[in-house]
């Protein structure tokens, strides 16, 4: 339910549900007049805050609640965080899906994973192209992004025009694509913008991001000074470093071989849209086997440490008959996203104790972000000369350090907006005027849930103080048949868990006899005096306060 904000009220608004506060998940509504428009609907990957669960998504309930309303969403570019919450989400907005090829076509290949992809109704914009849906009348704006197709959006309304810039940064050889359509942007803030919703993730770095046929050029030079195998791990959405890696290897004379579904998926779509050529070949793992090891260039997923991506299953020895040893050189041709430290120097450890040398961006220039820093994003607000700016895509950090910016470039106003907040987009009368449900699922299994329900929390808890199992069998009249039995998978396990199931059993047949005869006829009345007895227990002798799931039987 929306906490202070009439849905229908008249005006122009943006309400972020995810990425304001937070890199990744993004989820952004404006309205026009009670009419609303998604742009991206995207997740992001879960710690080890949420055991059990890969993946996180946007809590949409503010805007299924009012999906009569809702004209459609539009998605600026195909990666994760901007479109991968469509399959699981879709069925509950129900609204038409409106992406450029590239990204059509990597949704296209995710729903059929998700066996759906004939339910939801996808509609290609050409590049370049615009549409009308209701009150919103967009227009695509090609930018140069780390992946294919990166747009920024141009709405217009009958109250403003805003300028979301999706993932942007100004690339001046991009390599696979067109450049930013820096004459476009111009001609918009020539006419007048209203508010730019903008990219924060470079804003604390100066200068510019660096171009894609640098890292190119780089990589060529690097693998020239390999003498054995290398793999080289990079985010399997970035097909121009893809296609650097190959031609880094041809001009070293070696072959390339590709593991990692992922991989594959975005190949293909680059592929099917024009991106790759079909002379862009890599080499099978049978074909790998027949070759000398010297002349192989391995092209893996898991730049971010997963645990089920190709480079950690080989690194642990779990991937067919590839191991990884002494003499062999690993690149991460990426950059670290932020809360996948940990995995990732874990990963770097093992390699090293492989014997693998590791070379990642603080060692040799090996990537570029595809994110503006300060210098393009002062050329965008230069472009554009918006009354409104509206940092997103950034941690809190990041959005406060940008508005600065922003202020000190001349914008009248500027807006620090949170998930859940409501933003006027007016001039002179910007501001926060409300709030709207916002929150976390979790994908668990095949079922959402929230990430704040009972199920995480018990999961949670469950991770850190463990679970403790009680079977007690009784007669009618409370008697205890046998010697309770007590599992405790995880606090006492061998010889160093006797003790305290001995005195955890001892204490139930306590309690249970400290019950009166009508109290004993009652399961109630046993199970909880069994629960205080198991948790008095583990909590004196073991300083933990377990789950505690007592099962009374009686035959």
């Amino acid at each position: 339910m929306s906490d202070s904000f009439d849905p229908s009220a008249e005006g122009l608004y943006f309400v972020p549900l995810g990425g304001a506060g937070e890199i990744g998940m993004n989820l952004n509504l404006y309205a026009v007049d009670g009419e609303w428009l998604i742009v991206d609907l995207g997740i992001t990957f879960a710690d080890e805050r949420l055991p059990g669960v890969d993946i996180v998504l946007p809590d949409p309930s503010f805007i299924v609640e009012h999906r009569e309303r809702l004209r459609g969403i539009v998605l600026t570019h195909a990666h994760e965080d901007h479109l991968g919450a469509v399959p699981y989400l879709w069925p509950r907005l129900g609204c038409p899906v409106f992406a450029t090829p590239f990204a059509a076509q990597v949704l296209r290949a995710k729903l059929a994973g998700e066996e759906m992809g004939e339910d939801v109704p996808i509609n290609e914009v050409p590049l370049g192209g615009g549409l009308e849906l209701g009150p919103f009348r967009l227009r695509f704006l090609g930018v140069t992004h780390s992946i294919p197709e990166s747009n920024a959006l141009v709405i217009d309304t009958p109250h403003g025009r805003v300028l979301h810039t999706g993932d942007w940064k100004i690339d001046p050889e991009p390599l696979v694509g067109g450049e930013i359509e820096r004459a476009e942007f111009s001609r918009r803030g020539d006419e007048g913008v209203l508010a730019l919703v903008c990219d924060s993730t470079n804003v604390f770095r100066d200068g510019v991001s660096g171009s894609e046929a640098a890292v190119r050029a780089s990589l060529e030079q690097l693998l020239g000074e390999c003498a054995g195998r290398v793999f080289v791990t990079l985010f399997a959405s970035n097909i121009a470093r893809v296609s650097s890696i190959l031609a880094a290897a041809r001009s070293q004379g070696r072959a390339v071989v590709l593991l990692g579904r992922a991989l594959g998926r975005y190949i293909d779509a680059a592929r099917a849209t024009g991106y790759m050529d079909a002379d862009d070949r890599f080499i099978t793992e049978e074909e790998a086997g027949d070759r000398a090891g010297g002349d192989l260039v391995y092209l893996c997923t898991g730049c971010q440490g997963e645990p089920n991506a190709a480079l950690a299953r080989i690194a642990r020895g779990d991937y067919r008959n590839l191991t990884i040893g002494r003499g062999d050189v690993v690149i991460f041709s990426s950059k670290i996203i932020p809360g996948n430290e940990r995995a990732i120097d874990r990963l770097h450890n093992r390699l090293a104790v492989l014997g693998a040398k590791v070379i990642t961006e603080r060692d040799h220039f090996v990537h570029v972000s595809g994110h503006p820093a300060r210098e393009e994003l002062k050329q965008m607000y230069g472009w554009t000369r918006p009354t409104i700016a509206v940092p997103v895509h950034g941690e809190e950090r990041h959005l406060l350090e940008h508005a600065r910016l922003a202020e000190s470039l001349g914008v009248p106003e500027v807006i620090v907006v949170r998930n859940g907040e409501v933003v006027r987009l007016e001039s002179g009368r910007a501001e926060i005027v409300g709030h709207v449900a916002t929150g976390r699922l979790a994908l668990d299994g095949k079922a959402l849930v929230d990430t704040e329900g009972t199920a995480i929390r018990e999961r949670r808890r469950l991770m850190y103080d463990g679970i403790v199992l009680v079977t007690l069998v009784l007669d009618r009249h409370g008697k205890l048949l046998t010697e309770p039995r007590l599992s405790a998978p995880g606090l006492a396990n061998g010889e160093d868990g006797g003790e305290i199931v001995d005195q955890t059993i001892a204490a139930i047949i306590d309690a249970i006899g400290d019950l009166s005869k009508t109290e004993r006829r009652d399961d109630a009345a046993v199970h909880e005096a069994a629960r205080l007895a198991v948790r008095r227990a583990f909590r004196a002798g073991r300083g933990k306060r377990p789950l505690i799931e007592i099962q009374v039987v009686r035959p």
